[in-house]
């Protein structure tokens, strides 16, 4: 599962947006199930962020934010994200090595 949260933060609150994004990934890529996460900066808008996170499932995504120190810095962080668009995907296709994988939906399709 794929976590993607876009941000737009005014030049002069980027540092301690920074430091709160780190602190989220610190939190969130200690959780069991957390595949690793990244944050960054758009190069041709500074004032646009967006931090990424990757889990082994849906469960541990969700089990990821359930502890309070979690509650506490990350869901106010996840919060101020951009809602013009969904924050949550499935993986579908991976690839590594020039190999590329497919994975089944788990979605129930109607």
């Amino acid at each position: 599962m794929l976590l993607v949260c876009r941000f737009a933060v005014p030049a002069a609150e980027a540092p301690a947006f920074a430091a709160r994004v780190r602190r989220a990934l610190e939190r969130l890529t200690a959780a069991p199930g957390c595949l690793g996460g990244e944050a960054g900066r758009a190069v041709d808008d500074p004032g646009r962020w967006v931090l990424t996170v990757r889990f082994a499932s849906v469960v541990a995504y969700r089990r990821a934010l359930s502890p309070f120190p979690l509650r506490e810095h990350v869901v106010p962080l996840l919060s101020e994200a951009l809602a013009d668009e969904p924050a949550t995907y499935e993986v579908l296709v991976e690839a590594a090595g020039g190999a590329a994988t497919e994975r089944s939906s788990l979605r129930a399709e109607p």
